[in-house]
Order: C-alpha cells, then structure tokens, then sequence
C-alpha cells in the first residue's frame, strides 16, 4: 500500500502550522552545495608561502646592487653599504628561522587533526613544499653572500698586488721611447719642425730631480759588485722567497678551511634551526610533567592523610572492642 501522498499532505499540514521564519528556505539556483571551512593550516601555509615570495622579489629586485654588478655604467643599479648588506644577511636567516618554527608547527597541527588520510596526506606534503621552497630562497640568499665574501677577498688580494704593479710599471726601461719613436710612421717637415721645437723646450725645462735620479741610476750601475755580495744576496733571495712561498701556502690552506668551516657553520645553523622547535615542544612537555608530578604528589599526600585518619579510626575500634572482652571476662566471674 503506497502512502506517499498521505506523508505529503501529513509534511504540509506541519509546515503549514509551524511559523514561517522556523524553517529556513533553501536557494533554489544554488547548484553547488556551500564551501566547508578552511583549516588553519591551509591559512597559515598561504601566508607564510607569500612571506616567503615577497623575501624571494625583494633578493632578486635587490640582486645587482647587493652584488656590486656593472657599477661603471651609468644606468646601474643604486649602490649599496656594507651594513645594508649585513641587515639583508640577518633578517634573511631570521626569516628562514622563523619559517622553520612555523612549519614544525604546522606539522604537529596537522598531526593532531581529526581528518581524513588523503587530506592529512594533502597538508604534509604542502608543508613540505613550502619547507623546500623557503630552503631554495635561503640559498639564493647563501649564494650572493658567498660571491660578496669572495669578492671582497679578491679586492684585498688585489690591494696587495697593487704596490707591485706600480713598481713593475716604474722599473721598465727608458729606452722603450726611442724605440716607439722609430716605430712611429715620419711625419711633414711642419710637423718635425714643431717636435724639435716641442722636444728642445722639453729638454731645457727638464726639472734637477730626474737628472740627480739618472745620475744615481748611472752610479748605481756603475758600480759593480763583489761575488760575496753576490752570492749572499742570492741566498737571502732564495729564503725570502722560500718564505713566501711558504706564506702563500698557509694562506690559501686557511682560505680553504675557512670556506669548509662556513659550509660546516650553515649546516650546524639549519640542523639547530630544525631542532628547535623539538626543544620547545620538549620543554613545553618536561614543564608539563613537573605539573603533574607536583599534583600527583599532593594526591598522594591527600590519600595519606585519608589512610592514616582510617587507621585512627581502626585503631581506636580495636582499643574499645579489646577493652570491652577484658570487661566482658572480668563480669562473668
């Protein structure tokens, strides 16, 4: 027997009765059901994700006046200081600190959601995602460091290098002019009238020290050497040059350390960075059992102090009962 009408007419009866605001009325052009709540998770993921992108635009717009790229030309980059550099480096690394701590977070919130497989499989590997993508900012950012370390390295070697270019420079012979002078092409008789004009000037005008100069110069090579001086000369070169030899040795040696020492230093950095956030749930869990020791503790004192107020009690019952047979023997003699 079908009763499908009467379930109808029973289901208008009570909406009829009922007022009108009790029921609410669903959209009719709504085809699509409404949208669940996001999790916090997914939030957080989006926000930290585009902390992450504004610190990668800012490394990249930033990239050629950090590095010193192309500062010769005319439409380069703004220059840069050192310090600027230095506070690029630090809030860098405190952003990467700080993306760590927020994505261990993220992990135990994910962790301890009442969700689905597939959806807490979904969260994990989009933290992990935005884990790797925050590693590969940091390493951009490591890498400029590392050519700004390098550079500044190779600018004091060249400071270095420097006097003794100068010195090369002054030390080549003055017969390289004439030479030059030969190898010109001969110019008009208008033009070699106005050189010898030109060179005779020069001559006369010609200052007293480059002449007491050639003077020493001509002495200097005049005087001729012994073949002691000689040969102690060359010994002291030789040691000399052992010596630096030596030096340029334990220099590149410790360059060498130093840059094993600061991959060694970034590892230890992101190994600490990844083991913070267990210390803090560590000792977030350490103060919490020192909670519950402590009341377990008065729980035991309060269980105590109940036993012994039972075992008074007890004791007493035994005294009265005891005395009470002594008085009962005593009586019936």
């Amino acid at each position: 027997m079908d009763i499908t009408s009467l379930f109808k007419a029973s289901v208008k009866t009570v909406r009829l009765k009922l007022p009108l605001d009790s029921i609410p009325q669903q959209d009719k052009n709504r085809i699509l059901t409404k949208k669940t709540p996001k999790l916090e998770v997914w939030k957080k993921s989006s926000q930290l994700k585009k902390q992450i992108t504004m610190l990668r635009d800012f490394l990249l717009e930033n990239r050629a006046a950090y590095m010193q790229l192309a500062e010769h030309l005319k439409n380069s980059a703004p220059q840069m200081t050192n310090d600027e550099r230095d506070v690029i480096d630090q809030q860098s690394e405190e952003m990467y600190i700080s993306t760590c701590k927020l994505v261990a977070d993220m992990k135990r919130e994910c962790a301890e959601l009442q969700v689905g497989r597939q959806t807490k499989e979904c969260l994990c590997l989009v933290i992990d995602s935005v884990y790797e993508y925050a590693t590969a900012i940091r390493k951009i950012a490591l890498e400029q460091k590392q050519f700004r370390i390098k550079r500044q390295i190779e600018t004091i070697h060249y400071i270095k290098l420097q006097p003794k270019m100068k010195t090369d420079l002054y030390a080549k012979p003055l017969e390289t002019a004439p030479a030059l002078a030969d190898t010109s092409p001969q110019p008009t008789n208008r033009a070699e009238n106005l050189d010898t004009t030109r060179n005779a000037d020069k001559n006369v005008t010609q200052p007293m020290e480059d002449i007491e100069e050639h003077s020493m110069y001509d002495e200097y090579e005049n005087d001729d050497l012994s073949p002691e001086d000689i040969q102690m000369f060359e010994s002291e070169n030789v040691q000399l040059y052992n010596e630096l030899k030596g030096l340029s040795e334990e220099v590149e040696q410790i360059q060498r350390n130093v840059a094993d020492i600061a991959q060694l230093q970034d590892v230890f950095s992101e190994k600490v960075t990844m083991q913070s956030p267990d210390i803090d749930r560590i000792a977030s869990t350490v103060v919490g059992s020192t909670e519950n020791v402590r009341d377990a503790n008065e729980q035991i004192k309060q269980a105590i102090q109940r036993n012994a107020g039972l075992r008074v009690w007890v004791l007493f019952f035994l005294i009265v009962m005891s005395f009470t047979l002594l008085f009962l023997d005593w009586y019936n003699e």
